[in-house]
């Protein structure tokens, strides 16, 4: 992370990030495919718990209940990595293709939850939705706590889904809504 600071994400080598850490370029691979997946460390770890957590929810819960659940059981995960956190962002945020990769990595938690949903039998739109717009929550909540680290994750993460929560309370459903 020093690295990426220091001289930016494209001038940053893997050979410089081993040199940093002591250890080879060969070992680094061992870790790592690339450099990119160095920022994005423990996004396996984080799908496992999100999708564990959706599989053993309470029966009856609504779908939006068991990604809240979910992300609740996840906090932990990101909170032992908090130091990491806002540098991580505004690596992430100056510099395009890594943008692009976190999009693409958010896109498939969501699948993931999606998927866990559907095999608590919830219905295949609603599994979507729920976990795109659940997701969408937990990561506004995220960059809310990297902001606000006075207030706790799950303060943040509660909040987020109260809004979501409120939002679609406010909205008359689309087919009583008059046509424009």
């Amino acid at each position: 992370m020093e690295l990426y600071q220091e001289h930016g994400f494209d001038r940053t080598t893997t050979a410089g990030i081993a040199a940093r850490a002591g250890v080879n370029e060969r070992t680094f691979f061992r870790h790592f495919p690339d450099k990119r997946e160095v920022l994005f460390d423990g996004e396996a770890d984080l799908r496992a718990a999100l999708v564990h957590a959706v599989t053993e929810a309470a029966d009856g819960l609504q779908p939006l209940d068991m990604v809240l659940a979910a992300c609740r059981k996840a906090e932990p995960l990101l909170e032992r990595n908090r130091p990491f956190a806002a540098p991580r962002r505004h690596v992430i945020a100056t510099t395009p293709a890594l943008r692009e990769r976190d999009l693409a990595k958010a896109a498939s938690l969501s699948d993931a939850l999606a998927d866990a949903l559907r095999q608590r039998g919830v219905e295949d739109r609603l599994a979507g939705l729920a976990a795109v717009t659940g997701w969408a929550a937990f990561h506004q909540a995220v960059q809310a706590w990297i902001d606000d680290p006075a207030e706790s994750l799950d303060a943040h993460v509660l909040r987020a889904f109260d809004a979501l929560r409120a939002l679609s309370g406010s909205a008359a459903p689309a087919q009583t809504r008059p046509e424009d």
